[in-house]
C-alpha cells in the first residue's frame, strides 16, 4: 500500500509528531509511506523520519529559504476550508487551503491519513475519488467545542474510518456523533523500545514530564510531594518540560520550602535517559487524551502513580500490577501512593518489571500491525465500492445502448410496414 500522512508540521516535537513518525517508520517496513507536512518551519525535522519514509512540505515558512511562502499575498487571506473551530485556524490561509487541496486532488496514495480535526475536514472534502480516507483524533471528543462537534458530525461521514487513541474516546464518537458507515476504532499511540538500560528501582527520584500546563496539575503533584518529604526527605522530585505554568510552579516550590527537593528541569531530549535515573513516574493530570509519558516511563522500567482521569491512564496502567491509580486532584491519595512505592523497594521493583513487560504492547510494530489490518480492510472496501459503482455505470450505459438499438429497430420495421 501507498500510505500518506497529512500533518500540521512534521518539524515540531509534539506528541502527534512523535507518534506519527513512530507509526510511519513501522509501516514503512512493508509499505510505501510518506509524511506530508502542511508547514515547514525548520531545515531539519526534530525527529528523524526513518528509513523508507518520504517527508515533504506544502508551505515553506523558513524566512531564509528561496521558496519562502510567508510573504505570499494569498497567505494573508483567511482560510475557508480549514475550519475556524480548529485551534490552529489562525495559522492557515487561502494558500494552505489551495496547497492542501492540490495535494489531495493529485495524490496517488491508497490511503490518506489526517492527523487533526481541521486536516481531517480537508481529507474528507478534497481527497480525490479512489483513496481510502482515515481521520486520526489525537485529542478527545469531549475537549472539542460544540461548534467543532457539529462540524465533525456533518463532515466525518465522508471518511472511511476514524481512529482515537483510547477505546473510551472511540465509544464517545460512536455514541455521540453516530457516523453511519464510518468505522471507528480505538488504536493507541506507539512508543519504541528505548535504547537505555531499564531502571532498577534504586534511584531516589520521582520523575514527571510534560508541558507545564494547567491540565497537568503539577501544583497538585508538588503539594503531594511536600507530604512525601515530611516522611522521606531523602527523596526528590524532578519535573521535565516547559510551559506557561513555570513561574507559578516555581513560586509554589519556594512557598512550600521545597527548593531542595523539587526541581523544574526544563526540557530534555531524549527523555529516556532521565526516566531511568528515577524509580517512580508520577502523572497527576486532570485530563489525558492518551498518556504518552506513562508509556514512555513504563518502557524504561518505572512503575507509574497516575490520576485516574478520563480516557488514557486507566487503559494503560493495570492498577496494583504495574502502577497505581488514584483519584484526580487528591493530594493525600497521591502522596500515599508515592510513599507506598518509596517505602517498599520490593514492590517498586516488581511493579517496574511488570511495567516493562506490559508496555511492550505499545511497541510500534504491534500498533502498526493493528493499523495495517484496518488500512487493508479500508482499501479493499473502497476498491469493491468503486468496482460496483463502475459496474453499475457500465451496466447503465449498456442498457441505454440497447434501448437506442431497440428503438431504431422498431422504427425501421415501422417504416418497412
Amino acid at each position: 500500500m501507498h500510505i500518506s500522512f497529512l500533518i500540521f508540521s512534521a518539524y515540531g516535537m509534539g506528541g502527534t509528531v512523535r507518534t506519527t513518525f513512530n507509526l510511519a517508520q513501522a509501516l514503512a517496513e512493508q509499505h510505501e509511506v510518506e509524511i506530508v507536512s502542511v508547514f515547514r518551519y525548520r531545515d531539519r525535522p526534530f525527529f528523524e523520519p526513518g528509513k523508507g519514509v518520504r517527508l515533504r512540505s506544502l508551505v515553506d515558512m523558513r524566512r531564509h529559504s528561496a521558496t519562502y511562502d510567508g510573504g505570499d499575498p494569498e497567505h494573508a487571506v483567511p482560510a475557508k476550508v480549514f475550519p475556524v473551530a480548529d485551534g490552529q485556524y489562525a495559522r492557515h490561509s487561502a494558500l494552505t487551503d489551495r496547497r492542501i487541496g492540490e495535494y489531495l486532488a493529485g495524490t496517488q496514495a491508497d490511503v490518506v491519513v489526517g492527523t487533526r480535526p481541521g486536516l481531517n475536514v480537508h481529507v474528507a472534502r478534497q481527497t480525490r475519488r479512489g483513496p481510502a480516507r482515515l481521520g486520526q483524533e489525537h485529542l478527545t471528543l469531549a475537549t472539542h467545542s460544540a461548534r467543532m462537534k457539529r462540524l465533525l458530525r456533518r463532515t466525518y461521514p465522508r471518511l472511511d474510518a476514524v481512529t482515537t487513541v483510547t477505546e473510551a474516546d472511540a465509544r464517545d464518537y460512536r455514541r455521540t456523533l453516530r457516523l453511519p458507515g464510518v468505522r471507528v476504532e480505538g488504536l493507541p499511540n506507539s512508543v519504541p523500545e528505548p535504547d537505555v538500560t531499564p531502571a532498577d528501582g534504586s534511584g531516589k527520584w520521582v520523575v514527571a514530564a510534560g508541558r507545564l500546563a494547567p491540565a497537568k496539575r503539577y501544583d497538585v503533584l508538588i503539594r503531594a510531594f511536600g507530604e512525601v518529604v515530611r516522611e522521606r526527605p531523602d527523596w526528590g522530585l524532578r519535573i521535565y518540560g516547559h510551559g506557561r505554568e513555570h513561574d507559578k510552579l516555581r513560586n509554589l516550590i519556594d512557598e512550600l520550602g521545597l527548593y531542595n527537593h523539587v526541581f523544574l528541569m526544563g526540557s530534555a531530549h531524549p527523555i529516556e535517559a532521565e526516566w531511568v535515573k528515577g524509580a517512580i513516574c508520577a502523572v497527576t493530570s486532570s485530563l489525558e487524551s492518551f498518556g504518552m509519558t506513562i508509556v514512555e516511563a513504563m518502557r524504561c522500567g518505572l512503575p507509574v502513580v497516575a490520576t485516574d482521569c478520563p480516557h488514557g491512564p486507566g487503559e494503560i496502567i493495570r492498577d496494583g500490577e504495574d502502577g497505581l491509580l488514584v483519584p484526580t486532584g487528591d493530594v493525600s491519595a497521591i502522596s500515599g501512593a508515592l510513599l507506598r512505592l518509596i517505602n517498599d523497594k520490593d514492590l517498586r521493583v516488581r511493579m517496574g518489571r511488570a511495567a516493562l513487560t506490559a508496555s511492550a504492547r505499545f511497541d510500534p510494530a504491534q500498533v502498526a500491525a493493528r493499523y495495517e489490518e484496518l488500512l487493508t480492510s479500508l482499501v479493499n472496501r473502497r476498491a469493491n465500492t468503486l468496482h460496483r459503482a463502475r459496474g453499475t455505470l457500465l451496466g447503465g450505459a449498456y442498457a441505454a445502448r440497447e434501448t437506442v438499438r431497440t428503438g431504431v429497430r422498431h422504427a425501421l420495421e415501422g417504416a418497412r410496414a
